[in-house]
Formats: C-alpha cells, sequence, structure tokens
C-alpha cells in the first residue's frame, strides 16, 4: 500500500508540475522558459544597442572635427547670402519668394532619433505656409528617409531625389548633389536648404538658407563694389553662384552629419537603457515565476508526505 501511494504521489507530482506551465501560460502570463529566452534576447539587443552607441561617438567625432574646419570656410557666404532663419512655429517663411526649389537634408539611415521627422515637419509646414500665401514650391529631397517620408506629405512637390548617399560626406559628394539640384531646372527664383544645425552632442535646431540667384543688372544688382571686364559679369556671375550653392550645400551637410550622428547616439543610449530596466524587469517576473514553482513543489511534496503517514 504505501509503495502504490508513494508511486502515486510521484505520478500526481509529475502531472502537476507539467500542467503548471500550462495553466500559466493559459492565463495569459508567461513561463519561466518564455521569460528566460526573453531575457537573453533583450539582453542581446542592449549589447548591440551599446555598440551602436560607442561607434556613433567615434563617428561622432570625425564629424565635429569635418564641421569646425568647414565653418570658417562658410562665413565668406553669409556676406552675401545673409545668415540662416531657424525654424520656429511662429516662422512665416516670408523671405521665401514664389517659385522656389527646397532642398531638404535627412539620412539614408534610420535609428537617429526624430531627426529626419523634424525635416520632414518643417519641410511640411513651409510648403503648407507657402500655398497659403499662393507661393509655388519644388522639392529636391536627399536622403532616403525623407524622401519616403515627404512622399506620404507632399509627394507631388517632389521632382527629384538623392539616395545612398557616401559617408563621410565630402566636397566632391556636395558638387554632385549641387549638379543634382541644378538639373531639376534653372527657373526657379531661389534655393531654400533646409536642414538640421549641430550645436552640441545634446543639442540641435532645424534651420533654412534662402540663396537667391546674382543679378548682374537692374536694383538687386550683385557686387557693384567690384569692377568686372565688360561681357564676362554674366559668366562671373553664374559661376559664383554654382560655387556659393556648392559651399552652402557642402556646410549643411557638414552641420547635418554631425547632427545625425549626436542624435543616433543620444537614441542608443535610451535604447540601452531601457533595454536595461527591461531585463530587471523580466528578472523580477521569473524569479517570482521560479519561486512560485518550487513553493507549489514543496507544498506538493509536504502533502503527498502527510497523506502516507496518514
Amino acid at each position: 500500500l504505501i509503495t502504490m501511494l508513494s508511486t502515486s504521489v510521484r505520478v500526481t507530482s509529475r502531472v502537476a508540475s507539467k500542467m503548471a506551465p500550462m495553466a500559466i501560460a493559459a492565463r495569459g502570463m508567461a513561463t519561466e522558459k518564455q521569460l528566460f529566452q526573453q531575457i537573453n534576447s533583450t539582453k542581446n539587443i542592449m549589447k548591440i544597442t551599446s555598440s551602436m552607441k560607442m561607434v556613433s561617438a567615434a563617428k561622432l567625432k570625425g564629424d565635429e572635427n569635418r564641421l569646425y574646419a568647414a565653418r570658417p570656410y562658410n562665413k565668406w557666404a553669409e556676406t552675401i547670402t545673409g545668415e540662416s532663419t531657424p525654424m520656429e512655429d511662429e516662422v512665416e517663411f516670408s523671405n521665401i519668394p514664389d517659385n522656389a526649389l527646397i532642398v531638404p537634408l535627412t539620412s539614408d539611415k534610420g535609428l537617429c532619433g526624430g531627426i529626419n521627422s523634424f525635416i520632414s515637419r518643417g519641410v511640411r509646414t513651409m510648403c503648407a505656409k507657402l500655398d497659403a500665401d499662393g507661393k509655388k514650391s519644388s522639392l529636391v529631397v536627399v536622403g532616403d528617409k525623407g524622401r519616403s517620408q515627404m512622399r506620404r506629405m507632399v509627394g507631388e512637390k517632389i521632382v527629384s531625389a538623392a539616395t545612398e548617399v557616401q559617408t563621410p560626406y565630402s566636397f566632391d559628394l556636395a558638387a554632385a548633389i549641387t549638379a543634382e539640384v541644378l538639373a531639376a531646372g534653372n527657373d526657379y527664383s531661389a534655393i531654400v536648404i533646409l536642414h538640421n544645425k549641430f550645436v552640441n552632442s545634446a543639442t540641435y535646431i532645424q534651420e533654412y538658407k534662402v540663396l537667391s540667384p546674382m543679378e548682374s543688372t537692374g536694383d538687386s544688382e550683385a557686387l557693384v563694389s567690384y569692377e568686372f571686364e565688360p561681357d564676362i559679369k554674366n559668366e562671373v556671375l553664374e559661376d559664383l553662384s554654382e560655387y556659393l550653392l556648392c559651399s552652402q550645400l557642402y556646410h549643411a551637410m557638414m552641420e547635418a552629419a554631425a547632427s545625425e550622428q549626436s542624435a543616433r547616439m543620444a537614441a542608443m543610449e535610451n535604447a540601452t537603457k531601457n533595454a536595461g530596466e527591461m531585463v530587471d524587469a523580466l528578472t523580477l517576473q521569473y524569479n517570482r515565476a521560479r519561486q512560485a514553482r518550487i513553493t507549489t513543489e514543496l507544498i506538493e511534496i509536504i502533502s503527498g508526505a502527510s497523506a502516507i503517514e496518514g
């Protein structure tokens, strides 16, 4: 009889231990094995995001050096084009003329926070206000992420796009994008460059700059304080306008590249922190489930022993 009871207790214990996880899963709760797998998966993701943060920090240092080297060479252009205008909520874009070509600079890769979304929303707001004022506008988008977002917002205004841009940026690349922008048409009254401006490793803002064509005659004649040989001023101003556009694009790309890496570094830092908090929460839940299982098994053993003694 005792042998039969012992066998019955062992069978009951095995069945209960097998049925307990099924009952927990049936109530919508994760089993120990599922929790263990989730913990390992989250730890692997945390390792990846931590590595990406370190890579972005190293790339940010290089982009900062290139940006600081490019800024002094851009000072000469501000005497001709003026300073950039910050993208603020109350900005009216009154300095943008009719029939303007807007060139927003975005990235080809994601995982960098809302850096591309800010530019896309800025373009949408700019186009909406220009349309409300009866002004026409077109877009040449740089970056795959911006193209995919703006295609849904203002897809009818996109005339061209430059994607799969090689990094780190160089002046040769800026010259190629300048040729792409000029190929979109020369009948635009102004070119507007919209980009992120790097402030520090934790801050970046959006701004735009309006580049108007240089006129050789009339009230808006450019470089009136300089003397030109006869019949060459138009050619000189045309070449200077192209170089000015290329220089401004290069500087804007340096600002955007540094902003992208700083945003990606911050995003990966936040992702690593969130993954660590998730691992702690899952570990606590796993320990509770394990303790509940052990307690249940002890109760079954004690109950079986009591039944035998009784």
